[in-house]
């Protein structure tokens, strides 16, 4: 037991040795790249790399997946309220004193790529040539005139996404809405094998677009803080912010919410509010809330040891998942802040490059600091405040007439029979924005759509109606018009237009 306690002392100190020795060397090679700083670029690079720095050395103590699994619990009755109990409250007489407390942000950093568009994500058109910003801008501007109050609009963009909504943003410079951008952080991707950064100065445009990245959305609370932003804000009365994902159509403020974090029922104030939905079993690898350690935690499937993970994704014994909608006090994040007190798990993400080369980007999500918040509190909400568009499947779903659009928000159509949305399966040839624009004349009816799957060459011609379970699959080198017109209720659709019953 003596040799083999010494063995192990021996390969901890061993392993810190190695440890301080990689800290050290990305101390050099930081120092490097700050040298090629201009002036102006001095302070906020400088900042940057201080951040990356600090969690660089806490991915080199940690080891193995973050979270003890015997120690989670399920969140105590209490701790998760239903959003029927809160909207029960009412609301209070004076509105506009609760929302004039408020500030929406948007998490703007994301590149519609993924969608085959260039430029940021939120100036992808959504619905009647409106985008994402639009609607939001539409949202908070009915809001302000319908209560003649003043909620500004902040948005979180990246070194990828800034220079483009700057642009746009002079479009809204006459709406009743403040609109404040900050920019998060950017952090440079490092090799796999060497752990050291690949950028070789400070420039991010050409061949260097590459060596950085936006570090995750856990950002939020250093860069908001840094930008001096908050503040400003803080100065102006503002007491709470709303955040919640800039592709999420269902994340609109709720009074209800607003009213319940600034009246709370028991007097005691939550700083920190997580709007969580029931997980169906197309979320089962979404995030979810626990009690750990006396805190609620939120738990992502990254941290999960392997052996659990089928149990992580059980929807019986983890009902819900999180939105990303959430409601923090500005008091709270500055405390936390100053003390340096926001405690967030690493997410690594491995990435290939386009040549091939290996590297890996530490980021952080913005609902793990749940745990270092007081009084924090989680709020089963409807699944329509959940409305994600993510590919173009969803975006199918919200240009349909499934949704009716008031005032920037979509809401469910009262014609559709059940509050479920129907499962749409879009094939790779719809990938991008503007091959699924080509493949669709007009979007079809789909008031009476459970499920459709389309795979291969397809296009559907003006004014189809798709009704039960739909299946359409064009075989490599077949091509299938679906003609003008066309009712397809519970139909198979295969190779050479054979119309099947399903």
């Amino acid at each position: 037991d003596f040799s083999k306690a010494m063995s192990q002392a021996g390969t901890s100190q061993f392993q810190e040795v190695i440890r301080q020795e990689l800290e050290y060397s990305m101390k050099v090679e930081l120092d490097k790249i700050l040298a090629t700083a201009h002036s102006n670029e001095l302070e906020p690079t400088k900042k940057d790399l201080e951040g990356f720095k600090k969690l660089f050395h806490r991915f080199l103590q940690e080891k193995g997946p973050s979270v003890d699994w015997g120690k989670i619990q399920r969140p105590p009755e209490d701790s998760i309220q239903p959003y029927e109990k809160i909207k029960a409250r009412g609301l209070p007489d004076n509105i506009a004193s609760v929302l004039n407390k408020l500030v929406v942000v948007k998490l703007n950093g994301g590149l519609g790529t993924s969608m085959g568009c260039k430029g940021p994500k939120s100036l992808i058109g959504v619905r009647n040539e409106n985008t994402f910003l639009d609607l939001t801008v539409q949202q908070i501007e009915h809001l302000n005139k319908s209560y003649n109050t003043d909620v500004p609009l902040v948005l979180m963009n990246s070194f990828n996404t800034d220079d483009d909504t700057k642009k746009i943003l002079q479009k809204y410079s006459h709406s009743h809405v403040k609109i404040y951008t900050f920019n998060q952080s950017r952090y440079p991707r490092i090799n796999k094998e060497t752990l050291l950064p690949i950028a070789k100065d400070v420039s991010y445009s050409g061949e260097n677009t590459e060596c950085w990245y936006p570090p995750g959305h856990g950002d939020i609370y250093a860069s908001f803080y840094n930008s001096g932003l908050l503040d400003n804000l803080i100065g102006e009365g503002k007491e709470y912010i709303f955040v919640s994902n800039i592709d999420n159509l269902g994340a609109t403020v709720d009074l209800y919410i607003l009213n319940h974090l600034m009246n709370p029922p028991n007097g005691k104030r939550c700083e920190f509010v997580m709007e969580v939905t029931n997980k169906t079993r197309a979320d089962v690898k979404g995030g979810t809330l626990t009690q750990y350690e006396n805190k609620l935690r939120l738990v992502e499937i990254a941290q999960v040891p392997k052996a659990h993970v089928d149990e992580f994704k059980s929807v019986s014994k983890f009902k819900i998942f999180n939105t990303n909608n959430l409601w923090i006090a500005l008091s709270a994040i500055k405390r936390l802040q100053e003390k340096n007190a926001i405690d967030m798990e690493i997410i690594v993400n491995p990435k290939t490059l386009d040549g091939g080369l290996n590297v890996i980007q530490l980021e952080t999500a913005v609902g793990a600091a749940i745990k270092s918040f007081e009084n924090s509190l989680g709020i089963n909400v409807p699944r329509s405040r959940f409305l994600p568009v993510k590919t173009t499947s969803d975006l199918l779903l919200v240009m349909s007439n499934l949704y009716s659009l008031n005032a920037g928000s979509l809401t469910m159509s009262e014609k559709r029979e059940f509050p479920t949305v129907p499962l749409v399966k879009l094939g790779s040839s719809f990938t991008k924005v503007q091959d699924y624009l080509r493949r669709f004349e007009s979007i079809p009816d789909m008031l009476e759509l459970d499920h459709l799957t389309v795979s291969g060459d397809v296009t559907f011609g003006k004014n189809v109606s798709l009704k039960g379970t739909v299946i359409i699959i064009a075989n490599h080198g077949d091509r299938i018009d679906i003609p003008a017109g066309a009712v397809l209720e519970n139909k198979i659709v295969s190779g050479n237009l054979r119309i099947l019953d399903h």
